[in-house]
């Protein structure tokens, strides 16, 4: 992969758990710090910059690197002798990945196992674990790889784990919606949200597992009937939708990607995922015909891939991607960083559906606040597609709700 100078990235916050700070007469990482009062946290993945780190080699060739940063080490120092601060993050925060040996799971622990917050990484599976463990532990970054195979294993894989990520379940083939996979996908979020209640109920629980509509209450309904339910940290992951969004309005508008953040809002599949473009920063105009044509693409994209793959899996690599990035900001808000904001499917009164996708806070206890404005000031256009989705969204969430009450009574 092509090297790029002056690879760029943020760092961990200075006092919290999982880093560290000191002072010394060298600074072995070329850190420049900016006038805030604050650094923000590592942001690898979603490539915001107030503290850099600067160097001839990339991993990415872009933005990324920090994870990566102690082979960068020795050249640094040679060439910055004259910094006044030295400082390292410190991982200490334990993830586990259910469902890692997956076309998902399996990039994701990849890219998980390159943050400097994760000591512990713990990968299951029904099958197949041992060998992906086996790979990932000669990556040389910190974080301790361990495999966990079957149900027996389970227990051991989740205890004391401060995050918890679950893109186990089957994938979409061509011809299927997100809707056809709730029969399988249900019962595996069931059983594995139910280990959660009982063996690390403080966890975040990030859901990747399609239908995210309905499973997101899944996960609620389990955990309710667990007694453990507590709605901040539980989040249905819908990052790929901003990524997309993202991604296809810089395309679109020839702006720089790292710049571009469009708000979106509703659920996770088609007509829910409501891009909110009128929102878009940094500021852009759009004509009817381009607000229409990028909505229908981003909420349609995930059929776009499984489609370009004719059978052979679905959008694995960029939902691993979005998925990280979530869990980078999750632990990001753990360590202490105040400035941590995402969209996620969650427990909300932004409207009169009992859970929605929207930008939220993130912080130490899980979800600090829901971010209410971008619901104000829509477009006609929107406040309509906002209304449309509302039905769909409803029966979905209703279906896994009944799903889980269903269970609960038959057991």
């Amino acid at each position: 992969m092509a090297a790029a100078p002056a690879a760029t990235c943020t760092i961990a916050s200075l006092t919290q758990r999982g880093t560290s700070f000191s002072h010394s007469n060298s600074n072995p990482f070329g850190l420049r710090f900016n006038s805030h009062n604050h650094l923000r946290s590592f942001s690898g993945l979603k490539g915001m910059s107030s503290v850099r780190l600067d160097s001839e080699s990339s991993f990415s060739g872009k933005e990324t690197g920090a994870a990566l940063r102690a082979s960068f080490a020795t050249k640094a120092q040679k060439e910055s002798q004259n910094f006044h601060r030295h400082f390292l993050p410190q991982a200490a925060y334990k993830v586990a990945v259910l469902g890692a040996a997956g076309g998902i799971g399996q990039p994701l622990a990849l890219l998980i196992k390159m943050s400097p917050l994760v000591s512990d990484l713990h990968l299951y599976d029904i099958a197949n674990v041992k060998g992906v463990a086996a790979d990932l532990s000669h990556c040389n970054t910190p974080s301790q790889v361990k495999d966990f195979t079957g149900a027996s294993e389970l227990p051991n894989c989740l205890r004391d784990v401060d995050v918890v990520v679950i893109p186990a379940g089957v994938p979409r083939k061509p011809g299927m919606t997100r809707d056809d996979l709730f029969n399988i996908n249900a019962g595996i979020v069931r059983d594995l949200v139910s280990a959660v209640a009982d063996y690390c109920p403080n966890a975040f629980i990030h859901i990747i597992s399609n239908p995210v509509n309905s499973t997101v209450p899944i996960a609620a309904e389990i955990l309710k009937q667990k007694g453990v339910y507590d709605s901040k940290k539980l989040f249905g992951v819908t990052t790929l939708d901003v990524v997309r969004a993202n991604t296809f309005v810089a395309q679109k508008k020839n702006l720089k990607l790292i710049d571009v953040d469009v708000p979106v809002v509703g659920g996770h599949a088609g007509i829910t995922i409501l891009p909110l473009l009128s929102k878009t920063r940094p500021s852009v105009s759009f004509s009817d015909e381009e607000i229409e044509k990028l909505t229908v693409r981003i909420q349609n994209a995930g059929t776009e891939v499984v489609e370009a793959k004719a059978g052979a899996g679905s959008a694995t690599l960029s939902m691993a991607y979005a998925a990280a990035r979530f869990v980078e900001s999750s632990l990001r808000a753990l360590d202490g960083d105040g400035d941590v904001y995402e969209c996620s499917f969650v427990q909300s009164d932004l409207t009169d559906l009992p859970f929605f996708a929207s930008r939220v806070k993130l912080g130490r206890n899980g979800v600090e606040a829901l971010i209410p404005s971008d619901l104000q000031g829509l477009t006609e256009y929107e406040q309509k597609a906002l209304e449309a989705l509302k039905e769909e969204l409803k029966a979905s969430i209703e279906k896994g709700v009944a799903f889980a009450q269903k269970q609960a009574v038959t057991a």
